[in-house]
């Protein structure tokens, strides 16, 4: 079990600098299955979007490609915004924050967004009050008819991932951790196929639509 007080930014400053995107464990070549649900969320492209813990992802580039024109990036690792940031070549119609999604500063203060996605985070917070607080964070920003998309590990996936041990999900958790103002639309075990090492993860594809503001 990794310490209360480990050092979370360096470990993926780390994976990021030592490793190039398509050597990661969680690189998609093509984000269809995400794809596929935000655009079940039939948004504007005025919509804003929120990318949890996006790391050098090619979901940023396809959405932008889409028409999308309020994106907000967040990673923990100063590395993989830089990376992204390089990648998309600055557009200005997308904000990068750093900043820890179970400690936030920053993202505490951003405006209310319609949808908030997370492939592949969520399932690294161990402890009880990184996952409060990711939760608690997600309420505050989600907007009412806003849309959330999380992605994890499903409970007979992976147990580890880069190192760290895992929290695996299921929908009922799911359900249980974003309380009775949220309704689950979709829920999809999916096994994701590493395109360039072969390697194989079970996952848990889940969307749901916020119904009250409390």
């Amino acid at each position: 079990m990794i310490e209360s007080n480990y050092n979370y930014k360096t470990h993926w400053d780390n994976a990021y600098k030592k490793n190039s995107s398509k050597n990661l464990g969680w690189f998609e070549s093509d984000p269809k299955l995400s794809i596929e649900l935000i655009e079940k969320c039939n948004l504007n492209k005025n919509s804003v979007l929120f990318n949890a813990g996006a790391g050098t992802s090619k979901l940023i580039k396809i959405l932008i490609k889409k028409g999308f024109k309020n994106i907000i990036i967040n990673d923990i690792s100063s590395i993989a915004i830089k990376k992204l940031q390089n990648k998309l070549q600055n557009k200005p119609s997308i904000k990068f924050i750093q900043d820890d999604l179970t400690n936030p500063k920053k993202l505490s203060k951003i405006n209310k967004v319609d949808l908030w996605h997370d492939r592949a985070v969520l399932h690294f917070f161990q402890e009880k009050y990184q996952q409060e607080n990711y939760f608690n964070l997600l309420k505050k920003v989600v907007k009412k008819d806003g849309h959330v998309i999380l992605c994890e590990f499903n409970l007979d996936g992976a147990k580890k991932c880069c190192g760290l041990d895992i929290f695996n999900y299921d929908k009922k958790m799911l359900i249980k951790k974003l309380g009775k103002d949220f309704e689950l639309l979709e829920a999809i075990n999916y096994t994701y196929k590493h395109p360039y090492n072969g390697n194989k993860r079970k996952y848990i594809y889940t969307l749901f639509k916020r119904i009250n503001y409390n």
